[in-house]
């Protein structure tokens, strides 16, 4: 780095422009109101009845809804705040009731499945976590969700908990301690581990208790039957921490996969599967159980698929996934195709030739949530977040349009994503609907979600906790987070997200001051044909440097003939956007 340093600052000295302040990444300040807030004249989804509800006035005072009905009946407080919300619809925020705030959602962040830390630490990953928490906690608002479930992490998860609650800019948390296990996974936290395997009853039973002083939310159960064991050799743990749980006033999820083991749980009194059945379509019986006890179905229906894109590096990044997911953990699902075989756990090309996008188990997953919907199983929305590939945030979006490949109708998604959810958890008195006495976590939307669900990807004003805040605003702009979103889709040989950080009128040297290229226009007749055509295109940041609003990047590009082609591009920031660039080659 100081060698880079020490060759390239004489030549930025040549430059013509002007070296401003870096703007410092970070959750923004938000202000609450000095008053209630009145939304007046506005359309209510109306979660219970899957209907928009036009001329509502909704009042809030401090954290709560206060009143919620027709315009013509709800008097505004003399000092409120008023939103006009003519043209406009409002609905609850939503929950994403599986996620992970012990995972990046990186490469790297789960050496269980992919051991590289040869190439990165697991404790480089854990800690990258720990700085970057609040950031990701204010994606999750940018995108709407206003609450998150941790399903199982380490100890830690509680003062975790305790924290993001403090903040105005984090969705209100609830959470779970380390997962009451029948396996333990390798390369993970010993020091304080997110999955605790037990062999006895009383282990299961001992493990719950150690968890009730930190007042968990419910207790989670990791059921995994390898292929020599049998489901009924490892049942009476499960039932042990079931009955403890319940015994102390906890619903209880289960991680179980397999049908025999989602059949098992359920039975023995699961109340919550946190991820769908991949192996067999439900049948009546299983169907019947379900509804019967009232358990409730997180499909979580991308998170495998996304460890089979990123093992074998065929993604279908969406420009929601480039704006709203961390660029930094978005770019490392990228590294293998620069890692050095020799520290690389598997060879993406060759997975290729056995995987399949989608597979068996995606089409099932599918399949069984549209039965399960309607067989009128509590559904409830849940991402896996944190996982290789499946980012913070982002990836909430992505699991909403496959629930609708699934077939369920956009009423049924909404349902899903915000009543159902507070049912499944035990918290609809608080959440969950726009109604008096609850918390005010609302989404001011421009158009009807039950016509047309791509709104939520483009959220308008987001409520929480009775405080309004746009999402521009919890997203922090840096010059290092321009360069690295445009990294990725260049590396995605995505032209428009590749151009969105750019600015309109961006010009392109090469250095010192010889100009090739002249707006986005000009770029998009550049680049496009090499997207197109170079199947292979990759480049590899080997360095980088941030000085003020500049950042410089040392390369080396593959997949244009048969040698790295090595360069420095130097990238200057102006108006949150990439106003020019300069190379040296």
């Amino acid at each position: 780095m100081r060698k880079i340093q020490h060759l390239l600052l004489p030549i930025l000295a040549g430059l013509s422009f002007t070296v401003l302040a870096q703007n410092q990444p970070g959750t923004p300040k938000i202000e609450k109101p000095a008053g209630p807030l009145v939304i007046y004249k506005v359309s209510v989804i109306n979660v219970l009845t899957g209907k928009a509800e036009a001329d509502q006035t909704i009042v809030i005072e401090n954290d709560r809804i206060t009143a919620a009905g027709p315009s013509k009946k709800i008097k505004a407080p003399a000092n409120a705040i008023t939103i006009d919300g003519t043209g406009r619809y409002v609905m609850p925020g939503m929950t994403d009731a599986h996620i992970h705030f012990f995972q990046s959602g990186g490469l790297y962040t789960r050496p269980d499945g992919a051991n590289l830390n040869q190439v990165y630490p697991y404790e480089k990953d854990q800690q990258w976590v720990k700085d970057n928490l609040y950031g990701l906690m204010a994606r999750y608002l940018a995108c709407g969700i206003t609450t998150v479930i941790d399903v199982g992490g380490p100890m830690s998860n509680y003062s975790i908990r305790d924290s993001v609650n403090a903040r105005t800019a984090a969705p209100t948390a609830f959470v779970t301690g380390p997962l009451v296990s029948t396996y333990q996974p390798p390369n993970l936290d010993k020091k304080d581990p997110p999955i605790v395997k037990v062999t006895t009853a009383d282990e299961a039973r001992a493990l719950v208790q150690k968890q009730l002083p930190l007042k968990p939310d419910f207790i989670k159960i990791w059921y995994i039957v390898l292929p020599n064991q049998k489901a009924e050799a490892t049942l009476p743990i499960v039932k042990a921490a079931i009955e403890e749980s319940h015994a102390n006033g906890l619903k209880v999820a289960v991680h179980a996969t397999q049908y025999e083991t989602a059949k098992l749980a359920v039975t023995a009194g699961a109340d919550i599967l946190v991820h769908s059945v991949d192996d067999k379509i439900l049948d009546n019986e299983m169907l019947q159980l379900l509804k019967t006890k009232q358990t409730v179905y997180i499909p979580t229906l991308i998170v495998a698929q996304n460890y089979n894109r990123t093992f074998s590096q065929q993604f279908n990044f969406t420009a929601h996934d480039f704006k709203y997911s961390d660029p930094f953990m978005l770019g490392t699902l990228m590294d293998p195709q620069h890692i050095e075989k020799n520290k690389i756990t598997f060879d993406y090309k060759k997975t290729r030739n056995y995987i399949r996008i989608p597979d068996k188990e995606d089409s099932t997953m599918i399949t069984n949530l549209k039965l399960a919907q309607d067989a009128g199983v509590l559904v409830v929305t849940g991402t896996d977040a944190g996982n290789i590939g499946t980012q913070h945030a982002s990836s909430y979006y992505d699991e909403l349009l496959v629930m609708k490949q699934a077939g369920l109708s956009n009423a049924d998604i909404i349902r899903a994503a915000t009543i159902n959810a507070a049912k499944g958890f035990g918290k609809d008195k608080d959440y969950g609907s726009i109604e008096k006495g609850k918390v005010a976590d609302l989404l001011l939307l421009d158009k009807d979600p039950l016509q047309d669900l791509t709104i939520l990807s483009n959220i308008n004003t987001v409520i929480h906790r009775g405080v309004p805040m746009q999402p521009k605003q919890l997203l922090p702009v840096t010059p290092e987070s321009l360069a690295q979103q445009q990294l990725n889709a260049y590396n995605a040989r995505n032209i428009d997200a590749f151009l969105e950080p750019y600015s309109d009128s961006v010009r392109i040297y090469s250095f010192p001051n010889t100009l090739i290229m002249k707006g986005k226009e000009d770029m998009r007749k550049q680049y496009s044909g090499m997207f197109n055509n170079v199947k292979e295109l990759h480049c590899k940041l080997v360095n980088r440097i941030v000085e003020g609003n500049t950042v410089i990047d040392q390369e080396s590009v593959t997949g244009i003939g048969n040698k790295p082609l090595t360069a420095i591009a130097i990238y200057k920031i102006a108006n949150d956007k990439i106003a020019e660039v300069y190379f040296i080659q």
